[in-house]
């Protein structure tokens, strides 16, 4: 049994990847239409009509809803629509009802996170960006992470002015340095303000116009203010602490190698464990879950060499270790790095640059990291 208090196909389908694509191919036509020209297409007057995207995206995330509903049921799977709050380690409630099973598995996934500033109620982050009933004319985004800068291309390419707001000192902690230094590049290319070393203390509310008080002094007004700071697990208020199963300091379940909490029969998966926040990921973890459960085995998620797209404009295409974690772990590193315009743009005139670069344990010239803008 399932139960699900939102809507079936957790962050990705609903407020996530899904709908997150679908406004970047959006997006992307802002710069196909620009491209066309040299190669000989003429394109008239283009109109873009926000209403239309949110519509047809809301059809399609309720398409996929009901096909996970017929899956589930056809594989008699019981969905109760509902909070669960855990009892003990064989029982679940559901709204007065309780529920028992031999094992429990909790992936509630995450929810982005909002600082404790005054204004910020008049904030939004990315799930309600997905269902904006107007484009603002100028938006601030908060943020540095790979959510941060994939929604400030696809307000950018849709004619909003758009401020990106970072605390820290370049964009996208994590990543390679080179994909960092020409993501940010390219993004200013495109017209983003990137703003780093700074962020907001206090929104104000003025009709339509909001009004942000950085920390510097400074101030920004914009028709809207999106956070995108990171994600906390979904662990609050589902009963975990009272039956013993251990969360770390930032609220997330932890678990074994075989995703067993510190309560037995208790199991967890996803971005409420906070290891790879990514759908793939969390999908390998179910199905290791299952098959140890219910099929003998002892499989153990594999986290290395996971590779990660960043569906920012352009894109971002990383797999295994940056130059920096190489050099901490190998003696000796080998850096092969080139950048070149793409075939396309000597045609379109766009002045865009592909960054490729491949990181190589010098001595057996194994391929440590590809890192791709």
């Amino acid at each position: 049994a399932i139960a699900e208090e939102r809507y079936l196909g957790g962050t990705c389908v609903n407020v996530g990847c899904v709908p997150k694509k679908l406004f970047v191919y959006a997006a992307e036509f802002a710069h196909d239409f620009e491209d066309a020209a040299g190669f000989g297409w003429t394109v008239g007057e283009r109109t873009f009509d926000w209403r239309t995207l949110i519509h047809n995206k809301n059809q399609e995330i309720n398409r996929l809803n009901g096909i996970y509903e017929r899956l589930l049921n056809n594989a008699g799977v019981d969905i109760i629509n509902g909070r669960a709050r855990i009892i003990d380690e064989h029982t679940v409630e559901v709204d007065g009802k309780q529920y028992t099973s031999e094992y429990i598995l909790v992936a509630t996934g995450g929810w982005p996170r909002l600082p404790e500033i005054p204004g910020v109620e008049h904030a939004i982050t990315s799930n309600e960006a997905f269902y904006l009933e107007q484009l603002p004319e100028r938006m601030i985004i908060v943020g540095g992470g790979y959510i941060a800068v994939e929604f400030a291309g696809v307000f950018n390419n849709l004619g909003v002015e758009v401020t990106m707001l970072h605390r820290g000192n370049l964009i996208l902690r994590g990543f390679d340095d080179d994909i960092r230094d020409t993501l940010e590049e390219e993004m200013g290319k495109q017209g983003i303000e990137v703003r780093c070393n700074d962020q907001i203390i206090q929104i104000e509310k003025d009709g339509d116009t909001l009004t942000a008080t950085l920390k510097s002094g400074d101030t920004l007004t914009a028709g809207a203010i999106m956070y995108a700071i990171g994600r906390v697990p979904n662990t609050k208020g589902i009963g975990l602490e009272a039956v013993g199963v251990e969360l770390n300091e930032k609220g997330a379940i932890v678990v074994n190698e075989y995703l067993q909490s510190s309560v037995p029969h208790i199991y967890a998966l996803g971005d409420v464990i906070d290891r790879i926040q990514l759908t793939p990921m969390a999908t390998a973890e179910g199905m290791a879950v299952a098959r140890n459960l219910f099929d003998g085995q002892e499989q153990v998620p594999a986290y290395d060499n996971v590779p990660t797209a960043i569906f920012s404009h352009p894109n971002v295409g990383t797999v295994g270790l940056t130059e920096a974690e190489a050099r901490h772990q190998y003696k000796h590193v080998d850096i092969y790095r080139t950048k070149f315009r793409p075939m396309k743009h000597t045609l379109s005139g766009r002045e865009e640059r592909v960054m490729m670069k491949l990181v190589v344990d010098g001595d057996t010239d194994k391929v440590l990291g590809v890192h791709m803008v």
